[in-house]
């Protein structure tokens, strides 16, 4: 498991390709909309689905192009798929800025988005793909979320994905 907490570029890079589509809503139907269909797209798939996973793959894909780098995230628009398909050593215990959040939420649904900020009471500021102004795992927009992972309101959390584990830290 990983457990350096410290940013790389290109979670760096992935949160702020996140942080550049807060405000995007679904348009014209459910699961659907010019920036939700580039995210579905980046996954292979068309309008309609749920796409939070597909927004963290679209995100990781842009920040890898933008450093050159190869892109470590899996290609799916499933969260649960998401953690079985990452690498083990992507898989972490705490969380740290530019990390992935897994949630279960049982009968194969989850959900995923990217930990902003760890706050000192334990909570975390969290950039999410379908979500909403509740924090629900099937929303219509990309937003911004305080929450605490370890009280279970959103769902089990399963872990954490450092997709940048396999480069070096940013150096201050």
């Amino acid at each position: 498991m990983a457990d350096a907490a410290a940013p790389n570029a290109l979670t760096e890079a992935a949160v702020t390709a996140a942080v550049s589509q807060l405000g995007v809503h679904e348009q014209g139907g459910n699961n659907t909309g010019p920036e939700v269909d580039l995210y579905l797209a980046s996954v292979g798939l068309e309008p309609g689905a749920s796409w939070c996973a597909a927004f963290v793959y679209y995100c990781f894909r842009k920040a890898s192009q933008q450093l050159g780098v190869p892109n470590p995230c899996p290609r799916t628009a499933g969260a649960l798929k998401l953690w079985k398909l990452a690498d083990a050593h992507f898989h972490a215990v705490a969380p740290a800025r530019g990390r992935v959040f897994v949630m279960d939420h049982g009968q194969g649904l989850g959900h995923v988005g990217f930990v902003e900020a760890v706050r000192e009471d334990g909570s975390i500021d969290s950039i999410e793909g379908n979500t909403n102004a509740a924090g629900s795992r099937n929303g219509d927009r990309v937003a911004r979320h305080t929450w605490d992972p370890r009280a279970g309101a959103r769902g089990a959390l399963v872990g954490y994905l450092d997709m940048g584990a396999a480069l070096p830290p940013l150096v201050a």
